[in-house]
């Protein structure tokens, strides 16, 4: 059975919408060697095992988690809950979304079922249960080799876990993170380190290739003899892991070094590229990650107001509207904004629309007050 294009894998007596393996691997999968295609491999070999997608995704998910809140109304006990117990909420909301590109926020009662926590869960760990008509009607958990079923709404009609995602074009259920984008100048990344890494283990000896000299005219390898040195060079001397090392020849065979050596194929320029490609998947411009040859952008601080705009802001903005949408359940007159005034980035921006609206004698006191977010003048 299928609903929305996504298999529907029994779980128990009830069917669950779950991902193929290499549903996160973006370009790369099963077919791409060294490419990793599911969501746990790309995860350490991106974030625990790459500095600039790690270091790319802790900007992002940093500047999300330190935007301050306004809630209205002032005495709604709604900041407790985002502070988060144990976890920084929004922080982590953001970095799943940016890696996975689904983040659950369950929602904990008290005794009287008023919102008393709110929990992310791990992405990876979560499955859609899907009603008759393939809309979900509830989210399992799996860990410790235990399932939690969360339903969508608890019997009075309000929301027991709040799920946020990104577009993803090709499903309905689920969305796409930034992992599949990047797994492939990731791979590049990570092996362009390990081959330099070989290369110095070796006395980084340069490449070169093997001529056959038997001294007598018109003597050759025999069919047998090419293959057996073939198999050895392949086992014993290809791939980033052999780079460099010695070799014992013998039978007229000697070493004749070619030109062709890592500053030739310009390793270094080879991972600054990858690396400009990860920090753009992650919507991270490269200047803020210390990539060299970035002439984008004029300073660096119009780097950073860049991508507060373009990234910070956006998704922080999705993570609020979604968390505030759901505790209004409980809350009708709850609204959650993120205050702009209190982004340093965002200052120059600031100081200039305050100069544009200072200076237009055509508006009232009052009204330039409305359009930089404040009440009429006391009195």
């Amino acid at each position: 059975m299928r609903f929305f294009g996504w298999k529907a894998a029994r779980s128990g007596a009830r069917p669950v919408l779950t991902r193929g393996f290499g549903a996160f691997g973006g370009i790369g999968g099963p077919a791409q060697g060294d490419w990793p295609s599911g969501y746990e491999a790309q995860v350490r070999a991106a974030y625990l095992g790459n500095a600039v997608a790690q270091r790319a995704v802790r900007i992002v998910a940093e500047g999300a988690g330190g935007v301050t809140i306004d809630v209205t109304p002032a005495d709604a006990p709604v900041a407790t809950l985002l502070a988060g117990m144990g976890q920084p909420l929004i922080e982590t909301v953001a970095a799943h979304l940016l890696l996975h590109g689904d983040a659950y926020v369950q929602i904990l009662g008290d005794a009287d079922g008023v919102p008393a926590m709110l929990f992310a869960l791990r992405p990876e760990r979560v499955a859609i249960e899907p009603d008759a008509s393939g809309w979900p009607a509830a989210y399992v958990y799996r860990a410790a080799g235990q399932a939690l079923r969360i339903p969508v709404a608890v019997p009075d009609g309000k929301p027991g876990l709040v799920h946020i995602r990104t577009m993803h074009p090709l499903d309905d259920q689920y969305g796409l993170g930034c992992l599949g984008a990047a797994s492939g100048p990731v791979a590049i990344h990570n092996a362009a380190t390990r081959w330099n890494k070989a290369l110095l283990d070796n006395a980084a000896r340069p490449s070169g290739a093997l001529v056959y000299d038997p001294g007598e005219p018109g003597a050759t390898l025999s069919p047998d003899q090419f293959q057996r040195l073939k198999t050895e060079m392949e086992a014993g001397f290809s791939g980033s892991g052999n780079a460099g090392r010695p070799m014992l020849l013998e039978g007229g065979l000697k070493w004749q070094a070619l030109s062709l050596t890592p500053a030739d194929m310009d390793f270094i320029n080879l991972k600054a590229a990858a690396a400009r490609e990860i920090a753009l998947a992650f919507g991270v411009p490269p200047m803020l990650l210390g990539l060299p040859g970035d002439n984008t952008y004029a300073n660096y601080s119009e780097a950073n107001r860049a991508l507060w705009r373009l990234t910070i802001l956006p998704l922080a903005d999705k993570i609020v509207d979604a968390v505030g949408g759901a505790l209004a359940a409980w809350w009708p007159d709850l609204r959650l904004a993120i205050d702009l005034d209190a982004i340093p980035a965002l200052a120059a921006d600031r100081t200039t629309l305050w100069s544009q609206v200072s200076s237009a004698d055509f508006l009232s006191d009052d009204e330039k007050r409305a359009m930089l977010g404040f009440g009429p003048r006391a009195g």
